[in-house]
């Protein structure tokens, strides 16, 4: 999916975040029976266009996965659905990386 040229904006969680999930839970996820559920949850953190902080205004924004995520702007910082934005506006040759305290996954 993101072979497309962009631009896109990625919501990327740290290591850190990637740790926090339930033990196993990232190496089941790398087995090859279940890549169509790790492409979905890793497109979740992808949307169109390429959205620097400033610009991110609070909604729903429709992923590449296909549901949307809730970003909420207000004075206390940056949220995307329950993660945090710690490190906004990271320059990336097709857009823009907003590195997230969390991994967020979809509904569905």
């Amino acid at each position: 999916m993101l072979q497309l040229s962009g631009p896109f904006t990625v919501f990327a969680p740290t290591d850190e975040a990637f740790a926090a999930l339930p033990p196993g839970l990232v190496e089941d996820l790398l087995l090859p029976e279940n890549k169509d559920a790790l492409i979905k949850i890793l497109t979740y953190h992808v949307v169109f266009g390429k959205v620097m902080s400033g610009d991110l205004e609070s909604g729903e924004v429709r992923t590449l996965e296909g549901d949307d995520i809730y970003v909420k702007v207000s004075n206390a910082g940056v949220k995307v659905n329950d993660a945090n934005v710690i490190i906004p506006d990271v320059p990336a040759s097709n857009g823009v990386i907003h590195v997230i305290d969390s991994v967020i996954l979809p509904s569905r």
